[in-house]
């Protein structure tokens, strides 16, 4: 199974329930205890983070992750609103994704070609999904969460991948909606 942005749109639907890592502190306001002091990511750590989110929603007729900053916004989140074990578990699953890789295509992440990255996500995800527990690399779900909260939120994902309609506006309660129709933009 290949992640799209279909799939993407509706794991955009089960974040905006509050399952989402780090949903707590967004919904209630307050910054987790326990979080790492002096987290930081260099330039290379977001360049890294924003080919991992475009290989997760890659452009297509619309731009993909990168072109919204995913990497900037994932560390942003990571460093906001997860607690110290979960900010953790994304540091370490994010290295170790990138020498796992290296050491099974020989080559690092950055500069594969676009099909080995998505193969590679895609059997990280089908065995974090057969693990059922959450010890497994659950990095690759904090990195779809993210990535797909972080483009369906940005204006490139709102108004060119969704059905975007500015508010206030009228109230339509019936809106014909036809199969392959564009969501619409929360």
């Amino acid at each position: 199974m290949t992640m799209n942005r279909r799939d993407a749109l509706k794991g955009v639907m089960v974040m905006m329930g509050g399952t989402m890592i780090g949903a707590t502190a967004i919904l209630t306001g307050c910054t987790p205890e326990n979080q790492i002091e002096g987290l930081d990511f260099d330039p290379d750590d977001i360049a890294f983070l924003d080919e991992l989110g475009d290989t997760i929603i890659p452009t297509t007729d619309t731009p993909g992750a990168k072109a919204v900053g995913i990497g900037s916004f994932m560390v942003m989140m990571v460093k906001d609103t997860y607690d110290g074990e979960n900010q953790t578990a994304f540091v370490d699953g994010v290295n170790k994704l990138g020498k796992d890789f290296k050491a099974a295509n020989g080559k690092s992440f950055v500069g594969a070609p676009a099909e080995e990255r998505l193969a590679f996500l895609n059997g990280m995800y089908e065995e974090y999904k057969a693990s059922g527990n959450d010890r497994s690399p659950k990095v690759i779900n904090m990195l779809r969460d993210l990535t797909v909260l972080g483009y369906f939120t940005s204006e490139i994902g709102a108004t060119q991948a969704l059905n975007y309609v500015e508010t206030p506006g009228r109230f339509d309660p019936c809106i014909p909606y036809n199969p392959g129709d564009k969501e619409y933009a929360i």
